[in-house]
């Protein structure tokens, strides 16, 4: 059995209420803009929100994933953009110079990410390598004392913002005595020449976050960029989406909570043949299912993040991160589609933040690897002999 503590539960209570007056209002307008909120991340930084698994000796609370979590969800209640801004910035920019770095790495670039001064990004998707991420074909090459990057990457997050310090990349770095790649993780630093941040997607959701594809053309960075053991960037990564596949799950279930929200009061308000549409069965028993989803996807993805901050084994928290994921995106989705029929019509209108939900749901289950890879995940560790 697992319950959050009164502590998460308070400060649960102070991440709602910025997100209440600092993104709610706005949301709708960045969404139609395709703007980044410089100044809202800034504000989310200073509350201590991308702080919140770092060490206080880099500025941070030492809280763990749980709190993540927390923060995730309901920010994820009010806009999908800010919470994957913070899942990302954390899980995919902090958490491997934190889990790799060298002490110099660490105090180069902590300090302002912990802060949220900084964002930083991981660079893992390929034009031609997604859910196979062993197919890597970006290249760095050692010449001397620097490394030599030649490649591409593509939907990756906080990358291309004004915030952005760096982006940890995944590449060839020469070849295993059994012919494998080998690939290793290095941080190139923006402005980096030969580092190129091609022009914003244009997304059908999550409209609000920073997503570019990026382009390295002979960048040079110092043979100290390098992150961790050379050849170990395939298990790294590996174990880095561990733990953002729970913060996604947590995403998902602010998705799922705010279309239950939202379905409940206009079930309250709307009438139809003289009557709350809430009274009809037809509805009422979707809400009941929404209800059902978003307590099953809020227990799975916390029983995942205690596990993880207990220091469960690696095996036990993938498992757990896989099924939390899995469920609660896929959840997330039906959520959105569930919302906007009991809307009808105004469902499909943009002045009602349900259309924007719908756009954003179905993202959950492709980012951070899809479900069909949760599933595979699963299968094997049931003992299962699944190809990929």
């Amino acid at each position: 059995m697992f319950e959050l503590s009164a502590d998460h539960e308070e400060f649960r209570a102070v991440v709602r209420d910025f997100a209440r007056e600092r993104i709610a209002p706005y949301a709708a307008e960045w969404d139609r803009k395709h703007e980044f909120p410089v100044g809202v991340v800034r504000a989310m930084g200073e509350l201590g929100l991308f702080g919140l698994t770092a060490p206080e000796e880099y500025g941070g609370a030492g809280a763990g994933l749980t709190s993540l979590c927390v923060a995730i969800e309901e920010l994820g209640r009010v806009d999908q953009s800010m919470g994957i801004t913070l899942e990302a910035a954390v899980g995919l920019g902090i958490t491997p110079i934190l889990a790799y770095g060298t002490d110099e790495q660490k105090a180069r670039w902590l300090p302002d990410l912990v802060a949220g001064r900084a964002l930083a990004a991981f660079g893992l998707t390929e034009p031609g390598a997604g859910s196979d991420a062993g197919a890597t074909a970006t290249r760095a090459v050692l010449d001397g004392d620097e490394w030599v990057i030649d490649g591409a990457k593509q939907f990756i997050t906080n990358s291309g913002s004004e915030l952005t310090s760096c982006v940890t990349i995944t590449a060839r770095t020469g070849e295993r005595p059994d012919g494998s790649a080998e690939i290793s993780t290095i941080i190139v630093p923006a402005g980096t020449p030969g580092f190129v941040v091609e022009p914003a997607y244009d997304k059908l959701g999550w409209h609000a976050s920073d997503t570019h594809p990026l382009t390295f053309d002979g960048a040079r960075v110092p043979v100290d960029h390098l992150l961790g053991e050379r050849g170990q960037g395939f298990s790294q990564f590996l174990a880095t989406l561990d733990d953002g596949r729970i913060a996604i799950a947590a995403l998902a279930v602010g998705c799922i909570q705010a279309m239950l929200d939202a379905s409940l009061g206009y079930a309250h308000e709307r009438t139809s043949f003289g009557v709350p549409i809430g009274a009809k069965q037809a509805v009422a028993f979707q809400l009941a299912d929404l209800h059902v989803m978003a307590q099953a996807a809020r227990l799975l993805t916390y029983r995942a993040a205690a596990l993880r901050d207990a220091g469960a084994p690696a095996e036990q928290v993938k498992q757990a991160a896989a099924s939390a994921k899995l469920y609660a995106t896929e959840s997330a989705v039906t959520a959105t589609r569930v919302a906007t029929q009991v809307h009808g019509g105004y469902g499909f209108m943009e002045e009602y933040p349900v259309t924007r939900f719908y756009r954003d749901a179905k993202i959950l289950e492709i980012g951070e690897g899809t479900s069909e890879i949760q599933r595979l995940v699963l299968a094997r560790g049931l003992g299962l002999p699944v190809q990929a």
